[in-house]
Parts: C-alpha cells; sequence; structure tokens
C-alpha cells in the first residue's frame, strides 16, 4: 500500500508539474493519501487550504473531486463558478458546470450548457481539443464525439480528428463508426498507413470476442467490393486478414495485388511463408505454387519448389497415421527437385530436408548421413546454416543411437553462436539429450538458463522441460520414475512408439499415482494420435482433463483435445466446445490465443 501511494504520488507530480519544494511534496502526498484513503473531508479540507496558496489544476482537480466524494455540490459549485470566470476561455470549468449539474439531476440544464459549449466552438485546433478533452475528462464521450465532429466541419480539410474520433468510438463500443474514421483517415491521408495499422494492431490485440476486427472487416470488404482498384484498400485487407491469421483471403488479396503492380510473385512468397508458420499448410502450398506458375524470377521459382516440398512435408507429417507411400512419393519429389536445381545455394535447404525425411521417416540413415556430410562441407561460406545442417546431424546421431557424437555437435554449435538463437536451440537440443540419458541435473541447469532466451518458443520449451524435471526428482533424489518416463521418451523420439507405450505401462503400473503420472498419460495420448488412435487419445485427455485438470497438464490436455476433435475426428461441434472449456477454465493459459482463434474460425466469425 505504501509503495502504491507513493507511485501516485510521484505520477501526480509528474503529470501536474508541481514545484518541488519540502513543504507543497509533503501536503499535497498527504492531501493523496487522504483522498485514496476515501479520507474525502481531510482531503478537502487541505486541498481547499492549497487552491487558496496555489490555484493550479494539481489542487482544484482533487479539491473539486473531494467535495463531488462528499456532496458538498453548494461548494464544488462556488468553486467551479468563480474558476470560470477568472478563466472565461477554458472550456473545462464550462464542462464542470455542466457535471455539476448533471450530478444534481438536472439533466436538461446541463445539457443545455454542453450544447451552447459546442454551439459557441471556435474554428481553432486547439480550442476544439480543450473542449473535446474536458468532455472526456468527465466521461461524457458522446459530447466529446459531438465536438470533434463540429470541429471537422470547421476545419476540415486540415483537421479532421479522425484518429481522436475513432478512438473515442472504440471507447464507446461503436466499432462500425470505429472503422469508417480509420478507412476516412487512409483514404484523405494514405500516409497514415502505417499509424492506422500500429494502432489497429493495439485495438485487435484487446479484442476477446472478435467484435472490432469483424467491424474492420465487414467495413474494408465494402470498400474493396466497391473499388477493386483501390491498392490502398486491398492492401489493408491483406494485412487485416494476416492479424487474424485468415490465410485464404490474405493470398486472395496478395495475388490480386501481385497481378496488378507486377510484382513478380514476391508478396506471394512472402505469404506463403506466413502460412506455413503458422499451420496453414495448404493455403503455403497454394501460394507458392503460384509463384512457380507464374514467375519469371528463376531464383525465386527455386525457392518457391522448396519451400512448397516443405510445406507439403509439414501437412504430411501431421495426418496420422503417417502414409509411407505418400513419404516415398514426397522423396521422389525431393530428389527430382534436386536434380534440376543442382548443387547451389538455392538447394541447400532442399538438401537439408531431405537428409531429414530420410533419416526420421524412411529409415534412409546412412542416405542421410551422407547427405549432409556433403551439405556441410558445401556451406565453408554459410556459418548459419552450416550450423543447421551440424543441428541436423547431431539429431540423426542421437535417433540412431549414438548420443555424444550428437553432444560434440550441439556444443559446437552453441560455442559458435552463444547469443543467438540457434545457438540457444543447440543448447535446448543438447539439454533434451541430456534427459533422454537420465543427467538431470545438468539438463535443468541448462534449462534454467535457457528460460532468459530472447526466442519465446526456446524460452517456453524449456521452462516446460525444467518443470517436468523439478517436479518428478523425489525429496530423495530418487530418479527412477522420471528415468522411466525419460527412457519412453528417447524410445519415441526414435520412432518405436510401441516400446515407448510397454515403458510408459510398467511406469503407470509400478507407480500408480505418482507425480509424475499426468505426463506419462499425455506421452501416451501423443503416441496413440500419431498411431491414429484417436478414440484412444481422446480417453487419455479426458483422463487427464478429469484426473490432473488443476496441474500444469490440464490446459494442455484441453486444447490438445480440441485439436483432436478439429483436425483428425473433423468434429466442430466438439471442438468448439473443448476450445471454449479452455478459455473458462484456464483463461491465462499460454494457449488461449490460439484456442480463441480457432474457435472462432469454427464458429464462422472469420468466413470470407
Amino acid at each position: 500500500m505504501k509503495k502504491l501511494f507513493i507511485l501516485l504520488c510521484i505520477v501526480s507530480l509528474v503529470l501536474f508539474r508541481i514545484p518541488v519544494s519540502a513543504q507543497a511534496v509533503t501536503d499535497e502526498q498527504l492531501g493523496l493519501m487522504y483522498y485514496n484513503n476515501k479520507e474525502f473531508d481531510k482531503a478537502a479540507a487541505l486541498f481547499d487550504r492549497l487552491f487558496g496558496e496555489k490555484p493550479n489544476l494539481f489542487n482544484y482537480t482533487y479539491l473539486i473531486q473531494s467535495l463531488l466524494e462528499l456532496n458538498d455540490f453548494d461548494q464544488a459549485e462556488k468553486i467551479v463558478k468563480k474558476q470560470a470566470r477568472r478563466f472565461p476561455d477554458d472550456a473545462r470549468y464550462v464542462v464542470d458546470q455542466g457535471y455539476l449539474l448533471l450530478r444534481t439531476n438536472q439533466g436538461n440544464k446541463a445539457a443545455k450548457i454542453f450544447e451552447q459549449a459546442i454551439k459557441d466552438l471556435p474554428a481553432e485546433q486547439r480550442k476544439v481539443a480543450e473542449l473535446a478533452n474536458s468532455f472526456i475528462s468527465r466521461r461524457e464521450n458522446d459530447y466529446a464525439i459531438r465536438t470533434y465532429l463540429k470541429g471537422r466541419q470547421m476545419l476540415a480539410p486540415q483537421y479532421t480528428f479522425g484518429f481522436e474520433l475513432s478512438n473515442l468510438y472504440e471507447i464507446s463500443g461503436n466499432f462500425d463508426k470505429m472503422a469508417e474514421e480509420y478507412l476516412g483517415l487512409l483514404e484523405t491521408n494514405p500516409e497514415f498507413q502505417n499509424q492506422v495499422q500500429a494502432r489497429l494492431q493495439n485495438s485487435l490485440n484487446n479484442d476477446p470476442e472478435g467484435l472490432k476486427s469483424e467491424a474492420f472487416r465487414t467495413a474494408l470488404l465494402r470498400k474493396v467490393q466497391s473499388n477493386p482498384d483501390d491498392v490502398m484498400m486491398s492492401e489493408m485487407m491483406l494485412w487485416l486478414s494476416i492479424q487474424l491469421k485468415d490465410f485464404e483471403t490474405a493470398l486472395i488479396q496478395a495475388r490480386a495485388l501481385d497481378r496488378r503492380l507486377d510484382e513478380n510473385g514476391s508478396r506471394v512468397f512472402a505469404l506463403g511463408g506466413l502460412s506455413v508458420n503458422n499451420g496453414n499448410y495448404k493455403t503455403g502450398a497454394e501460394a507458392y505454387q503460384y509463384v512457380i506458375d507464374r514467375s519469371s524470377d528463376m531464383g525465386l521459382v527455386v525457392q518457391s519448389k522448396v519451400e512448397l516440398l516443405r510445406a507439403d512435408y509439414e501437412q504430411l507429417i501431421r495426418t496420422y497415421p503417417l502414409s509411407l507411400p505418400a513419404l516415398k512419393n514426397l522423396e521422389q519429389r525431393y530428389v527430382k527437385t534436386l536434380d534440376e536445381a543442382n548443387r547451389n545455394p538455392l538447394s541447400f535447404p532442399l538438401m537439408r530436408n531431405l537428409a531429414h525425411l530420410q533419416a526420421f521417416y524412411l529409415d534412409n540413415t546412412e542416405g542421410a548421413i551422407q547427405l549432409l556430410d556433403e551439405l556441410i562441407s558445401l556451406t565453408n561460406n554459410n556459418k548459419l546454416l552450416q550450423a543447421e545442417c551440424k543441428l541436423e546431424l547431431a539429431d540423426i546421431m542421437l535417433f540412431t543411437g549414438d548420443p555424444w557424437e550428437a553432444t560434440l555437435l550441439y556444443s559446437q554449435v552453441d560455442k559458435a553462436f552463444k547469443n543467438e538463437p540457434i545457438g540457444h536451440e543447440a543448447r535446448f537440443r543438447n539439454a533434451k539429450l541430456s534427459f533422454y540419458i537420465g543427467e538431470f541435473n545438468w539438463a535443468r541447469a541448462q534449462l534454467d538458463v535457457l528460460k532468459a532466451a530472447t526466442s519465446k518458443l526456446i524460452a517456453n520449451d524449456a521452462m516446460a522441460m525444467s518443470l517436468i524435471i523439478s517436479d518428478n526428482i523425489d525429496m530423495d533424489s530418487s530418479t527412477v520414475q522420471l528415468g522411466t518416463y525419460a527412457r519412453a521418451d528417447l524410445l519415441l523420439y526414435r520412432n518405436q512408439p510401441d516400446a515407448a507405450i510397454a515403458v510408459l505401462d510398467s511406469l503407470l503400473q509400478a507407480w500408480p499415482g505418482h507425480l509424475i503420472t499426468d505426463e506419462a498419460l499425455m506421452k501416451k495420448a501423443e503416441i496413440n494420435l500419431k498411431q491414429g488412435n484417436f478414440q484412444e487419445a481422446e480417453a487419455l485427455y479426458l483422463r487427464v482433463i478429469s484426473e490432473y485438470g488443476e496441474g500444469i497438464q490440464g490446459d494442455d490436455a484441453q486444447f490438445r483435445l480440441g485439436l483432436l476433435y478439429e483436425e483428425q475426428m473433423k468434429d466442430n461441434t466438439k471442438a468448439m466446445a473443448a476450445y471454449q472449456e479452455m478459455l473458462v477454465k484456464c483463461p491465462g493459459s499460454v494457449f488461449s490465443v490460439e484456442a480463441r482463434k480457432r474457435f472462432r474460425l469454427l464458429r464462422g466469425d472469420m468466413v470470407n
């Protein structure tokens, strides 16, 4: 309480520019303390004296507020009228006179004062802003809106007050008008595009029900449909669709802009990457195919072929159960594309991705290692790509049962890129390796360092794994149960799901009710999901929610249950219910934003 009081004092002193003398600070701080403690009689008496000595805005504001809290309207009225006589051009005191009438149930008289103030408004930008801010300070936002509209009528086109009005409409909940104001600003002042986007981004970040985004999307759609050649509005529709992760609509706009502006596919290519990185592989693939079919930039075409294969690969490995014929077909496409591109820097990512496919899904680790060794020798002039190849090679070494060679490679990358994202990634994988082989204390030490990593994804993963270790080392430092779980996790990493299930079952049977039970159940659900045993995965998620819903796995299980219903079982009704349940029970979850987005998409809020 004391810290809060001091902070409030400092803020007030800064805002009102109070001279810093020992006596003044002491009296004003004391008055603030009385006011914040709701001792309004003491606050009124002290600020009355201070206002008499120094009739500044700070003392006036707290004196009037204290009197209003005491319902001493007569005294407040005397002070307001006196100030109005002293400062006849200051809109604040005119508005305060009307506000006092409102507080004494004289709404008609207040309305007349407010109306007259707007009627008498001079054609001066400063005066318009002063009157509007005076209304805002008394929460009379409708009159503030009317003030700005009157100012626009007098001062346009030099001053339109578009930003001020859009903000007031947002505060008032009139999102349709908010959208109109922003679009009006763009039509008259295209140079405001970045500023409008920045303000809208802040608004959309505080839009849990999607009402603001829907209002803006609807208004934009009308503009685009009425004038398809308006590049500005098409660019805004593209921008908004990306913010909402509506990549299907974004692709429509990107292709239209590409054709209109003769961009040779560059914008569409960038959108393809955003789509794939956000899990929309189908739209990403369509974007890359568009570039391949239409672009004359051969470098971009080659990159698009590489990224198209990546998009297809990412989608394929998330379609359960995995299809071996589809994976082999993808390998053939990789080889064909690589033959066409030859060994050059543009094809290097293709070689790396092919090695991963061969090692982890097609049981061809020898071919994968040979390909990566070749790639590492080809990338001497590109240390970052070489490091990525070393990480891939280390993963394969761990996969094949050679953890010592793997840790050597991880350490090389960590040392070479110590304070960079790829270095953090190397350290995380090394910590995970240590976890797999039972070196839990060393793994936890590395993970604790990574909690502060600049990459949010790495920091979150490190925190999650560190919690697994901390929560499951017994009081006597026993790691038997945790070691059993880690062994199952390593078996799953090495594509031995049946063996992993057997180890997890032995863990659950030998130590029923142990703290690691929820982790073991979640791992079993993951394995069953990948094997296409969706009912079994559903039952396991429901068990975690029922028995361990209050634990750290509760929100994870609820979210993954929604994903299971949506993506694998194609039951949108159950998926919506699962997401909604998570939002109600776990509003602060790291999955909340994604769950809310998916719920709204399924409900139809973001239909094209």
